[in-house]
């Protein structure tokens, strides 16, 4: 199974583990027992895992005291029920916690997630023993019965995920950071389950790099739902400057950033955008998006939809530009693990000579959460081509140090699989004069992280988040997903 690096820290400087926009998770439990070891051990151990998920914030699906021995699942006839309560269940149930107070009966667990079906995260923990109470009276053997409980999911072909340490207390300290990792690896496993993505625009002529393959994606239960920019302009026009939407979007923008500068015809048109995408993905219950910028919007509309785009991520609804739809999975996948906002940067320079360093820049439509300060300016790359009058409404400033995750996707047609890496670093305070959204990251090993880019061919973009969750991210890809990932930090041993 995987060893997970950097499992133990969550949202680093942010503060907290989880964004106020993110429901309650919801598991399933599963309390394993088996009969010739010491059964009380099910009845405090359920007692147990439930005041520890109480504790994490999480609602339980479990058996009740009432219809199983303790609650516990050792016959069939338990595991039948269990099965049951969990599909009548399904719609709420985000992952499932088999937790094992003694040995357990590893074939009535396997039968239980057989019949349940639910296709969710599994997490197999185990209670120690206590050195000093190893007699027949309350020695558990979790110790082994949880290496008989995996030995019969792969039996069964079940995917399921381990906790850091062999065996962990449910009120451990250690307990409590897995079950956070492994919300995590829930909410992006959930959160790719019927996707819908929006592809705003055509993909600019001079981004080859961004190519992708629907059918690929479809098979992978992600739908693209494309909108012509004719579309969006048309509408565009024909709405009213006053217009309660565009009203509205004008008054967020304002309050979202420093538009001091801006000239107000510019301001509105912006809102109109928004307001535009903003119903269209509700009318087609699209999640995330990518936008066509370079330079259609500039030269048809007179702006650049940076902000509009920056509001969609802050808000989590992430938003990529120049049709990188691969990028904005990225993005949503490390915002689904952290429950903060994420940016797509481009791993633009080099920072110096220093190996391990380098600069991550875009124009920007980076989150505002991104920033250590920001206002709205003009886009200077493309202001030299339509004109400095056409393209305000990008958000600049430097990204706050802090630490960082990164992934990157891919659709790989030649193989009809998906593949991808992540990793983590950290943005550091050291100076960067420059345009845009920037920041100078810093990762061991870069310079094999860059050499396993270029020579598998991956895309310039990548996606960012101030937090730490590439392993659930790589757990959540790789064990659930089935997608070929590259772990730089732990696949190259530099944890």
């Amino acid at each position: 199974m995987a060893r997970h690096c950097g499992r133990n820290q969550w949202l680093g400087g942010t503060g907290s583990n989880m964004s106020a926009n993110q429901k309650m998770m919801t598991m399933g439990v599963i309390v394993g027992n088996r009969g010739f070891f010491p059964d009380h051990l099910a009845k405090s151990g359920r007692e147990e895992i439930l005041r520890a998920l109480k504790t994490a914030g999480m609602e339980v699906v479990a058996l009740d005291p009432k219809e199983s021995k303790y609650g516990a699942v050792e016959t069939r006839e338990e595991s039948r029920r269990c099965a049951e309560l969990f599909k009548s269940n399904r719609e709420r149930i985000d992952g499932i916690i088999v937790t094992l107070p003694n040995f357990g009966e590893e074939r009535a667990i396997a039968d239980t997630l057989r019949l349940a079906d639910l296709r969710v995260p599994v997490l197999i923990q185990a209670t120690p023993d206590d050195p000093k109470k190893m007699t027949i009276a309350s020695r558990r053997d979790s110790f082994c019965g949880k290496m008989s409980a995996c030995n019969n999911l792969r039996q069964y072909g079940i995917p399921y995920s381990i906790t850091t340490l062999h065996t962990e207390s449910p009120d451990s300290a250690e307990f409590a950071k897995d079950l956070e990792w492994f919300a995590g690896v829930c909410r992006v496993v959930k959160g790719f389950r019927n996707l819908r993505v929006g592809a705003i625009g055509a993909r600019p002529a001079a981004f080859n790099t961004v190519r992708y393959s629907e059918k690929i994606l479809e098979s992978q239960g992600i739908s693209i739902e494309t909108l012509d920019l004719s579309e969006v302009l048309g509408r565009i026009e024909r709405m009213k400057d006053s217009d309660d939407h565009a009203q509205a979007k004008l008054a967020a923008i304002k309050n979202y950033v420093d538009a001091s500068s801006v000239p107000a015809p510019a301001l509105l048109k912006m809102a109109k955008l928004g307001a535009v995408v903003d119903q269209w993905m509700a009318a087609t219950e699209v999640t995330i998006s990518a936008v066509q910028c370079w330079t259609s919007i500039e030269e048809n509309l007179g702006v650049v939809p940076c902000t509009v785009m920056s509001m969609m991520s802050n808000e989590l609804l992430s938003s990529a530009c120049e049709v990188d739809i691969c990028g904005v999975l990225g993005m949503h996948a490390l915002q689904l693990a952290s429950g903060a906002p994420s940016a797509l940067l481009d791993w633009n320079n080099n920072y110096g000579s220093d190996p391990n360093k380098a600069v991550c820049f875009h124009c920007s439509n980076l989150p505002k959460h991104f920033f250590r300060s920001v206002k709205m300016d003009f886009q200077e790359i493309i202001a030299g081509t339509v004109g400095k009058e056409n393209t305000f409404g990008t958000c600049v400033g430097l990204i706050k140090p802090e630490r960082m995750s990164f992934a990157r996707f891919s659709t790989d047609d030649t193989s009809g699989k998906m593949r991808g890496y992540v990793g983590e670093g950290r943005f550091t305070d050291d100076p960067l004069n420059t345009f845009g959204g920037a920041g100078v990251v810093e990762i061991p090993q870069l310079q094999k992280l860059l050499h396993f880019i270029c020579e598998r061919g991956f895309e310039h973009h990548v996606a960012a988040n101030l937090s730490t969750v590439a392993s659930a991210v790589h757990e959540a890809s790789t064990r659930y997903l089935g997608w070929d990932m590259y772990y730089h930090g732990r696949d190259n041993g530099a944890c």
